[in-house]
């Protein structure tokens, strides 16, 4: 579906507006570091996989959780990896955040 000529000029806007954010600059910043690491950014996929799945198929028990956090215990502490999931981490809460907005705003029930 394409956007009405002045709403595709505004999402044009609002991308602009991120990307010239501090938390977009820090999160290119933390993914240019990452990517200078041969096989870095394939661990933090794999690590970031493994939480997703943990997270959404109920698997939550205490057991799973603790094994979880021994296993990457070591990798987390990587400046480069608390970084890079960092950056993301406040990038993804801000466009939660503009999505948030957007939808109060309109009133979208």
């Amino acid at each position: 579906m394409r956007l009405e000529g002045h709403l595709e000029q505004a999402v044009e806007g609002l991308i602009g507006a991120i990307k010239g954010s501090e938390a977009y600059d820090k999160y290119m910043s933390a993914l240019e570091a990452v990517k200078q690491q041969p096989g870095l950014k394939q661990q933090i996929d794999e690590f970031r996989k493994e939480n997703y799945v943990m997270q959404n198929t109920g698997d939550m028990a205490f057991e799973r959780i603790e094994q979880f956090e021994r296993a990457y215990s070591d990798f987390r502490e990587n400046p480069l990896v608390s970084d890079f999931l960092a950056a993301e981490l406040a990038l993804c809460r801000q466009i939660q955040q503009i999505n948030f907005n957007i939808t109060e705003a309109l009133n979208f029930e």
